[in-house]
């Protein structure tokens, strides 16, 4: 198990950074739900190879709201912010040591890090804005997979769960558009096997959502009060071919853009 970091740890050379536990703003909703993430939220290798890419040269690498530590280079210096003890405690043996601490109040020197990253975790941050700020106070590049609303209208929110769609609607806004902000922005397809089961990862394997340690990896599911409509009738029409007709044009393809984005903040 990584170390949950409270004291001086050193960086790289003689350079060392003081960690703190940084403030919490709320109850951490994966403290609840992320028993299991491991198991179904692991690094797809197309998407890894992308985020690799955004980082550039950095070295040094702060991972902010780091999950269960997927997508953290292996080849650099890498320090990982996490809120949730409970995901913290499900990283492999050998990962990158962990700071318990919330994204916007980041236990860090002014610059520590050559680059931020921070992979599907920026709509949990209560205060978004306050936790780019200091991402970008803390390093030289920030890199940041997110999503907006997709151009291609995805099955399981239109037909199944419309709640999904509503509720993320409200807290992904495009906020990455905004011309002062000077970013870069890179459309990430999704795989049709995509291993890395976040919301739209099943998009061609249907029945993977009707498996509860597949939803238990998505927080979307956690919003719902009531799931059991939408998943009888996904039952019913995967058994009588509803899906497969409705869906026909998914089948034969090999990626989609369902509105996931790689940003790049220098």
């Amino acid at each position: 198990m990584p170390r949950i970091s409270h004291v001086r740890e050193t960086l790289c050379g003689d350079e060392s950074i003081g960690y703190t536990l940084g403030r919490m703003h709320a109850p951490q909703i994966y403290d609840r739900i992320g028993i299991g993430y491991h198991a179904t939220r692991r690094p797809d290798p197309r998407i890894a190879a992308a985020i690799l890419d955004a980082l550039g040269s950095a070295q040094t690498v702060v991972n902010i709201g780091a999950g269960a530590g997927s997508y953290e280079p292996a080849d650099r210096r890498v320090i990982a912010v996490e809120p949730s003890a409970t995901m913290i405690r499900q990283w492999p043996f050998g990962s990158a040591p962990a700071v318990q601490a919330s994204a916007m109040d980041l236990p860090f020197a002014d610059s520590s890090f050559q680059a931020a990253m921070a992979v599907l975790t920026i709509h949990h941050w209560p205060e978004r804005d306050r936790g780019l700020a200091e991402m970008r106070r803390v390093s030289g590049r920030s890199v940041i997979l997110t999503w907006e609303p997709a151009p291609t209208p995805f099955w399981l929110t239109t037909d199944y769960f419309p709640e999904i769609l509503e509720h993320d609607r409200k807290i992904f806004s495009p906020w990455f558009r905004e011309p002062a902000l000077r970013s870069t922005v890179r459309t990430i397809p999704i795989p049709h096997d995509c291993v890395d089961g976040f919301l739209c990862a099943y998009w061609r394997r249907p029945q993977a959502y009707l498996d509860p340690m597949v939803r238990r990896g998505i927080s979307s599911f956690a919003r719902i009060a009531d799931i059991e409509m939408g998943l009888s009738q996904l039952r019913k029409d995967l058994a009588d071919g509803t899906w497969h007709c409705r869906n026909a044009g998914l089948l034969d393809q090999k990626e989609v853009d369902f509105g996931y984005r790689l940003i790049v903040l220098e």
